[in-house]
């Protein structure tokens, strides 16, 4: 029998040992190089270019699982009619859009304190009479919804009865460089401050756009504003100038139906409409501003979102539901039925859940978010006719402010993170 050397051994030995090192190091590498795939009620990895049935935008990060756990409710006084609410960007202030109080009220979250009040000054005009269904005489400037633009240095405001939306500027409201002379196309704002208790006007541009203007979304460069508008069955596309900030009319879209609800994707460069007098979104291409297609659904699509996915979550007023919907094979993924009457839906910021205000049953209920499917987490009562909700975080809890148009009091409901 033949051995082999000593040393020629030992070679052999630190060959094999050096191969096995190389093949393991290859191998963690080619799994660190793989997209990863996240538990149920995380996302799943998106491939960046899309195939029939599949979302192409990406999130642009992805958040722990955790729980939701309701943990009180206490309530301030807003105005009358409040219609409507929005954060700024940090949750700092919100904004309150009071329909009958002819105002928008400015509040600091952390504090819960009214700062600042904008109250428009009344002029006669023809509002509509949603249960007899005509139209009444009644005022002009009655906010109804709003959306923030600028680093939050601009509020646009949408005037149920005046055709129009008009600016605020948040930062410089006090600066005699925004005074606009023509008093056909304008509109002047009392403001009170209630920080060092000043009292002052300004006048505001009205940015024309179709007959009862509702839900306003812009695009996230901030060159263009989206207006639904209810009466005139149209979607108002607005540039936003961005020098002197002023809004001119681009065109209007038209649509079929009653239009409310409004959402921007920016990534795939589209605007989704919900048709609330219809069974569809419609889906306007934001390069042409055309009308590309119209996605079915249930029936009377009232408010939407998209979570970060790049699915659309939207709510059906009439029949107490919510829905998830693929936008680009146009799939319904998922329901869950609701409380009588839901309006407006909001998402937590890495939308694991779903906040929807039910307005004839009096409630607001948490959902959360799965890959499949809605689970109803909580049904709060919220007594005064909810209807506008936006919700504010930090790391240890969660809060969702909700008006109540007839008491005209916003519900705050708090919610630890565990």
């Amino acid at each position: 029998m033949r051995y082999l050397n000593p040393m020629k051994w030992k070679i052999s030995l630190f060959i094999i040992c050096l191969a096995f090192c190389i093949m393991a190091f290859i191998k963690v590498l080619s799994q660190h190089n793989e997209p990863k795939q996240w538990i149920t009620g995380r996302l799943d990895s998106i491939p960046e270019t899309a195939t029939p049935g599949k979302i192409k935008s990406k999130p642009d990060s992805v958040t722990a699982p955790y729980n939701l756990i309701y943990n009180s409710v206490d309530s301030i006084k807003a105005s009358a009619g409040t219609k409507s609410v929005l954060f700024n960007s940090n949750g700092s202030k919100l904004y309150a859009m009071n329909l009958e109080g002819l105002s928008v009220y400015e509040f600091e979250s952390a504090t819960r304190k009214l700062t600042r009040t904008f109250r428009f000054k009344s002029t006669r005009g023809k509002g509509w009479d949603y249960e007899l269904r005509k139209s009444i005489p009644s005022l002009q400037e009655k906010p109804v919804e709003a959306c923030l633009s600028h680093n939050d240095k601009i509020i646009w405001v949408s005037l149920h009865n005046a055709g129009g939306i008009v600016p605020i500027y948040l930062d410089s409201v006090y600066s005699d460089s925004y005074q606009w002379n023509d008093t056909n196309n304008t509109k002047k704002i009392i403001i009170h401050n209630y920080i060092n208790a000043k009292y002052d006007s300004v006048i505001m541009p009205l940015v024309h756009t179709g007959l009862t203007p509702k839900v306003i979304a812009k695009t996230g460069d901030d060159k263009f504003l989206l207006v639904s508008n209810w009466h005139s069955k149209t979607i108002s596309v607005i540039s936003m100038d961005q020098q002197s900030k002023m809004g001119t009319l681009v065109k209007n879209i038209p649509v079929s139906e009653i239009p409310r609800g409004i959402v921007v994707d920016d990534k795939l460069q589209k605007t989704y409409v919900a048709i609330m007098g219809s069974s569809y979104i419609s889906v306007l291409n934001n390069n042409s501003w055309t009308k590309e297609k119209n996605i079915p659904v249930a029936s009377n699509p009232r408010h939407i979102v998209m979570d970060q996915k790049g699915r659309l979550i939207v709510s059906f007023n009439i029949l107490g539901q919510i829905a998830c919907i693929d936008p680009v094979s146009g799939k319904t993924l998922f329901t869950a039925s609701t409380s009588k009457q839901p309006r407006t839906i909001a998402l937590s910021k890495d939308g694991q859940y779903l906040f929807v205000t039910c307005y004839a049953a009096n409630k607001m209920e948490v959902f959360k978010v799965e890959d499949k499917q809605f689970s109803l987490l909580y049904s709060l009562p919220c007594f005064g006719k909810p209807v506008g909700a936006d919700v504010v975080e930090t790391k240890e809890k969660t809060e969702v402010w909700v008006c109540n148009y007839v008491k005209g009091n916003i519900k705050i409901f708090s919610f630890d993170k565990k």
